[in-house]
């Protein structure tokens, strides 16, 4: 246990030591995110916070994980700096989407082949709960990753927003792992977890840092790392009966459920209208909360209690309801609550062209 705080308050204290200089370093350099017309942001801001916080995870974890533990840790330390590579690429270039994707695919390809993430099956998902070949497993681990990876990429849009759900993803994973002796797992959860939070410092409004995609790819991959490693042991791990799941995907998503949510509502309703679910848009929840009139930071905070009141409901829940009502429950109120704030939106538009209409009346011809 003391490995673990210790773990956390090393990297909180790398990350906030080291970002006042990259920020600096940024500034001069010319390495800013401007804004463009979907932006939430009004001002050219630093895209460097991604740094720190890849330090600070990469550090603490080699510093702090026993040698007789480095096995897979290594494999995955591998595949983030891979990530981190193509983010940092991004950030300086914009790489395309199919260059990205690619980076991402040979940074999977290492962690579901050498590094031991990897889902042995559905786990009772779809009602199939017989373990699938390796090449089958291989493939439904990597696209598991792959969605969860760019899912923290995509709701990187306001400030506050990755780095409070995924502190709260992070010291959830790593509180499980280290009740069923996951040591490595979750050093690497609160060094994460750590170096979040002290990011979150200097991505508060006003920010004077993002991310960006180095930060949130490298965060999207850790945690899809976490997540699959949960899934996998909460369902089969040798350790007492009290810490496994009876729906462990289910408990998954719910702890996910703002970035996995987010990401499957808005690549539908691209879709929906013949859009490439690819481009981007302003239709995210994050974006719904700044229409209807929320700063950023109580945009983040809103999104943060609600992620936390589902993890409480999934954990309360999972013995008593079966793996699909689970799922549904937790898509169900998800889809509620995104209604609303679509009509509150609406709403708040329809009053503004009223207003401009009744003013445009009232002017002399």
């Amino acid at each position: 246990m003391l490995t673990l705080v210790l773990s956390f308050l090393m990297s909180f204290a790398l990350v906030y030591a080291i970002c006042p200089a990259a920020i600096r370093i940024a500034q001069d350099k010319g390495l800013v995110a401007d804004p463009v017309a979907r932006s939430s942001h009004k001002k050219s801001t630093p895209i460097v916070g991604g740094i720190p916080i890849f330090i600070g995870i990469i550090f603490t974890s080699l510093l702090l994980t026993p040698h007789d533990e480095w096995k897979e840790l290594q494999y995955i330390l591998s595949a983030v700096v891979i990530v981190f590579m193509v983010g940092t690429k991004d950030d300086i270039e914009n790489l395309s989407p199919l260059h990205k994707i690619g980076g991402l695919i040979i940074a999977i390809a290492i962690l579901v082949s050498r590094g031991g993430v990897e889902l042995q099956g559905m786990y009772g998902l779809f009602g199939l709960s017989t373990t699938f070949p390796t090449w089958a497993c291989m493939i439904i681990s990597g696209f598991t990753l792959l969605v969860i990876t760019n899912a923290f990429n995509l709701i990187d849009g306001i400030n506050g927003l990755a780095g409070t759900v995924g502190s709260i993803c992070s010291i959830t994973f790593g509180i499980w792992f280290f009740m069923v002796d996951q040591f490595y797992l979750g050093v690497l959860s609160m060094t994460t977890a750590g170096s979040l939070l002290a990011f979150l410092r200097f991505n508060m409004t006003p920010a004077k840092t993002f991310m960006g995609d180095t930060g949130s790819l490298v965060l999207g991959l850790l945690l899809g790392v976490m997540a699959v490693k949960f899934i996998d042991l909460g369902y089969s791990g040798e350790f007492p009966s009290k810490y496994r799941f009876d729906n462990p995907i289910a408990v998954a998503v719910g702890i996910l459920i703002v970035p996995l949510f987010d990401t499957i509502r808005v690549f539908t309703t691209r879709a929906l209208r013949g859009k490439s679910p690819l481009k981007p848009d302003r239709r995210h929840i994050h974006h719904l909360l700044i229409d209807s009139g929320y700063s950023h930071m109580e945009g983040s905070a809103i999104l943060g209690i609600f992620n936390l009141l589902f993890i409480s409901m999934v954990f309360y829940l999972d013995d008593k309801m079966g793996l699909h009502y689970l799922i549904g429950l937790e898509l169900g109120l998800a889809l509620l609550l995104t209604f609303f704030l679509h009509r509150n939106v609406r709403r708040i538009n329809s009053g503004i062209i009223l207003k401009r209409g009744s003013t445009e009346l009232k002017q002399p011809s």
